[in-house]
């Protein structure tokens, strides 16, 4: 008999499932039923319906009377999901996923640092320089784990500073591929010094209110990024 919390049973269940749809195992168009997952992972009707509802919320799969429940095409999925970008970069197609969402902070957190040091109050822009200090003190001393929690801050608090609803509702699925680089092990032993600098270049602009010199200094962040994807597709060619 198994007793294990149908929470967690639906999450596994609904991980395993999940990847195989990102990763082409289960190929759009494809016909799932409930029988079929009870069968397949010997879990109950229940189960089997909260699994395809968390699927369903991530444009997955859709589930309709008379029709059943279709895997959809990449065009329907919430890319932006951090749980369906997590799944994207620990599958095969990892790389497409690194450069999608890499051209997307490119195209976007320039901007939002400019926005930020034009609109955020006083007290929001005076606090990032502290925190790229911090970020400095444990990329130097290789503390990486920490150091991506701050970075993670570091953006969520950008993005969310820039006064743009759009741009914030961007700051899970940035969050998502700063900690999908790391556990990727795409990060080196320590931050590169170049990146260090311009955080802190970053902050010093947005607290002393100087859009051009926010936005000029994020860029220099996002090629850093694309510089380092540039090498994983290299390597991957």
């Amino acid at each position: 008999m198994n007793l294990e919390p149908a929470p967690v049973l639906h999450t596994g269940v609904a991980e395993v499932l999940g990847r195989e749809i990102v990763d082409g195992v289960v190929p759009p168009g494809s016909a799932l039923t409930l029988e079929s997952l009870q069968e397949r992972f010997g879990v109950s009707r229940t189960v089997a319906r909260e699994v395809v509802r968390a699927l369903e919320a991530m444009g997955l799969v859709s589930s309709k009377r008379r029709v059943g429940i279709l895997v959809r095409p990449v065009q329907d999925w919430d890319v932006l999901d951090p749980t369906v970008i997590t799944w994207r970069l620990l599958g095969p197609g990892r790389a497409a996923q690194l450069r999608s969402l890499t051209e997307l902070r490119a195209a976007v957190e320039p901007f939002a640092a400019g926005w930020a040091a034009r609109r955020a109050s006083e007290e929001v822009r005076a606090s990032f320089v502290p925190l790229a200090q911090e970020m400095r003190a444990l990329g130097e001393a290789g503390r990486l784990h920490e150091f991506l929690a701050l970075d993670q801050e570091f953006h969520d608090r950008l993005l969310r500073a820039s006064g743009n609803e759009m741009f914030a509702a961007l700051t899970d699925a940035v969050a998502a591929v700063l900690a999908g680089r790391t556990g990727l092990g795409l990060m080196p032993p320590q931050p590169v010094p170049e990146a260090l600098d311009a955080h802190e270049a970053v902050a010093r602009a947005i607290a002393a209110g100087d859009p051009a010199g926010a936005e000029a200094a994020m860029g220099r962040i996002t090629s850093e990024v694309r510089a380092a994807f540039s090498h994983l597709a290299a390597t991957s060619d």
